[in-house]
């Protein structure tokens, strides 16, 4: 079920690591329901699988396509990003101290000081930018994990990896990085030094806006992965096979996906810099952006899909934007095919950090010159 090593990652991924059926050369897997497997005579299972929520067969391809992608070890398969990110800290134990960014996905900072605090974790929320703040915040002996989200969610802030990585080994924790925006074509965290990388599958991954999924991969497969895929199996956090044959599918096109989502929001950004009716352009992939210099290192072959803009206006003004966009699909999530823009202040609520005048666009596959003409008549 593999190619040589030395292929092109678009060869890889196009191929499943050329996949074909063993029983009828089928080069589409199949998809495998069954949720229990059978034991001969003398009582040995026939092929090692014992029951679906562990050892189902639909999990083995996309796991192994993710592990080539990430320059892993190892990967596993979740049934959401929130229960791959949450097996994360659900492996660590009461006591330890963990840092996770300012800015970071809504759900997973709700649930971080709601359920986790609760359960014992001290977590506590630094500027992964800045790294005298990250060096001060940590506890030698006591913090296990650092958690970085780059490109963040919804600013597009950058973080670097590498240099986190070195911060937290240094006091014998893990750098765990969600690395949902950039996709494994665009950053690979493990190389950069972190222990793992994590995505929300129903993200760029699937790219189709029709499979909820999450994954891990880990550049060891240490003690600490293997209470991650204990997590995995005791909270049954686990993916259905038809979603993970769905996933797969959607990642054979990974390839040609996101590079032309990058050229698109590249165009995007670099068209509203300096729109009289824009504040600010958020966009790694512009010079003028804070954290460009770091991204450009990086982050390989685009900027990815995703770009924020500050409207002049605030929240009210904003909001009359998005309603005016005929072809922009006003809905949550993003990395599909399908070019969407959320409000995310007000989806987040009055706690929310996110700036009252921000809109977080997921730029799709339509074309970038209709994309720019909708937000232009939408903006003036």
């Amino acid at each position: 079920m593999s190619l040589l090593s030395s292929v092109k990652p678009a060869t890889a991924i196009a191929q499943a690591l050329g996949f074909l059926d063993p029983a009828t050369g089928a080069v589409v897997p199949p998809i495998h329901p069954s949720t229990t497997y059978e034991r001969g005579t003398d009582n040995r299972l026939l092929s090692g699988r014992l029951y679906s929520r562990a050892d189902n067969p639909n999990y083995d391809g996309v796991e192994a396509l993710l592990t080539h992608l990430e320059g892993g070890a190892a990967s596993a398969v979740f049934s959401s990003g929130m229960a791959a990110a949450t097996a994360v800290f659900q492996a660590l134990h009461p006591g330890d101290h963990v840092l996770v960014p300012g800015v970071i996905y809504w759900a997973l900072r709700n649930w971080l000081v709601g359920w986790a605090a609760d359960w014992g974790l001290q977590i506590q929320t630094v500027d992964m930018t800045d790294l005298d703040r990250v060096r001060a915040a940590i506890r030698p002996g006591q913090t296990r994990l650092v958690w970085c989200e780059t490109p963040a969610n919804p600013t597009l802030v950058v973080s670097d990896i590498a240099a986190l990585a070195d911060i937290a080994h240094q006091a014998g924790a893990r750098l765990a990085v969600d690395s949902t925006f950039a996709t494994p074509l665009l950053t690979q965290p493990l190389a950069l030094g972190a222990d793992l990388v994590m995505h929300s599958a129903t993200k760029y991954l699937n790219g189709h806006s029709d499979v909820i999924a999450g994954s891990l991969t880990t550049r060891v497969a240490d003690d600490a992965w293997q209470r991650i895929l204990r997590v995995r199996v005791q909270t049954g956090s686990v993916l259905g096979p038809f979603e993970a044959w769905l996933l797969l599918r959607g990642l054979r096109t990974l390839h040609v996906r996101v590079p032309a989502q990058c050229r698109s929001a590249l165009a995007v950004a670099t068209h509203f810099e300096r729109h009289r009716t824009v504040l600010a352009t958020l966009y790694p992939g512009l010079p003028s952006f804070g954290g460009h210099a770091i991204a450009a290192r990086q982050m390989q072959g685009g900027f990815g899909g995703m770009l924020s803009l500050r409207v002049q206006g605030g929240s009210e003004r904003a909001l009359a934007v998005i309603g005016r966009l005929k072809l922009w699909k006003r809905a949550t999530s993003l990395g599909g095919v399908e070019s969407l823009v959320e409000h995310r202040a007000s989806v987040e609520g009055p706690q929310s950090a996110t700036p009252a005048d921000l809109l977080r666009l997921s730029v799709g596959l339509e074309d970038t010159g209709d994309l720019i003409a909708d937000l232009e008549q939408a903006l003036n």
